[in-house]
């Protein structure tokens, strides 16, 4: 791990239960010889009775034990149950209209579903769960359906609302369904904190730390963009990179196998591509990252580049580093940016490893294949 931030800087975030601080330390309280999350949501104790660890095994040797309320030993933080549940009602029936009375018989009570579906949403349940009945029809009239079939398979009585909610979340009628293209976005949980997807049906658009500075600009640029929403809710992509993240962070997956849909300037794209040759376990420092992509002395072009790249991890801008070693740069901040070049250089598979563990075909670069500026050949230059 990096060094920990300055203790000033890591009280005020415990104390506050920030969620970005998720990853980047752990939380010892000397008065009870527990450790914790940053996001403990336990009673705070005095500022002096507070130690900082740079993980769970650090504060495991020195005597503390794991909070049995915020469970710091699990690998992430997900969804609340309750909106874990929720969610699931709404993939079972996505149909079926949940208001408070029906709420309240599920033994639920509505300000508390409110709450805690805001917290981790940015919207209400009700709103969630709206906007995911609208998605599913605009695929279906997108797909060839009826309009009225879509209204009434998603729990529309009224056509007249079911038309003005159509247009005021995809600025078209229903019968012109084809002329927009929505993302859809979901939270997934991680070790270093909660990162956001976003997909459309021609791939990921946005995989970044839901704390990242520019996010929300970003989300506006795309929205204008695509010319399409941003819908809450479930899409495949989204599932296939929770499942493959997953496993990265378990040390089991080296490569991403997802299709990609960035948006950005002809450099960035090209740059984007350049990251994604980087092998697992390895680092390039801005100056080669320009010189491989024909612009040398370049770099800070190249740092651009890597700072507008929003699918982090899966185009890997965290293995670019300063010509002198220095980490610099990293839009989920330098902590994550040195846990994950640690990681992977922890996990980083050998020859000697077992065959489940074996490189990926491709990954590493021996002396007889092309550089990766001929790998960025113009018949290569294809967006992904």
């Amino acid at each position: 791990m990096a060094a920990l931030p300055s203790r000033s800087s890591m009280l005020r975030a415990f104390l506050a239960s920030d969620p970005a601080a998720e990853g980047r330390f752990i939380v010892g309280v000397t008065s009870t010889g527990i450790f914790c999350r940053p996001t403990c949501t336990a009673r705070k104790p005095r500022p002096e009775n507070v130690v900082f660890f740079a993980d769970t095994a650090a504060a495991q040797q020195a005597g503390f034990r794991p909070c049995r309320r915020c469970h710091p030993l699990e690998t992430s933080v997900g969804a609340p149950p309750l909106v874990l549940r929720l969610q699931q009602a709404i993939e079972d029936d996505p149909a079926q209209r949940l208001g408070e009375k029906d709420l309240l018989a599920l033994g639920i009570d509505p300000s508390t579903a409110r709450r805690q579906f805001k917290r981790y949403h940015g919207v209400t349940f009700q709103a969630y769960a709206r906007a995911q009945r609208l998605g599913l029809a605009w695929r279906e009239v997108k797909d060839g359906a009826r309009v009225t079939d879509a209204q009434f398979a998603r729990g529309f009585e009224s056509a007249s609302g079911f038309r003005t909610a159509f247009h005021r979340i995809f600025g078209v009628p229903p019968r012109e369904a084809d002329r927009r293209h929505a993302l859809f976005a979901d939270r997934i949980a991680t070790p270093l904190g909660t990162m956001l997807g976003l997909a459309s049906d021609a791939g990921l658009v946005v995989l970044d730390f839901a704390d990242r500075r520019g996010l929300e600009g970003k989300l506006t640029t795309l929205r204008t963009r695509l010319r399409g929403p941003v819908i809450p809710g479930a899409h495949p992509h989204l599932k296939t990179a929770a499942e493959q993240l997953a496993a990265y962070f378990a040390g089991r997956r080296f490569q991403f196998d997802l299709p990609l849909a960035p948006v950005g300037s002809a450099f960035e794209l090209a740059a984007w591509r350049y990251l994604q040759t980087i092998p697992y376990g390895e680092t390039r420092s801005y100056a080669r990252m320009a010189s491989d992509l024909g612009r040398p002395g370049a770099a800070r072009a190249a740092g651009r580049a890597n700072g507008m790249n929003f699918i982090a991890l899966v185009i890997p801008c965290h293995r670019v580093i300063g010509a002198d070693g220095a980490l610099t740069g990293y839009g989920g901040g330098l902590a994550r940016k040195h846990w994950l070049i640690q990681h992977e250089r922890d996990h980083a598979p050998t020859a000697s490893q077992p065959e489940g563990h074996a490189v990926p075909p491709g990954l590493r670069q021996s002396a007889a294949q092309p550089s990766p500026a001929a790998r960025l050949a113009p018949s290569a230059r294809t967006p992904r």
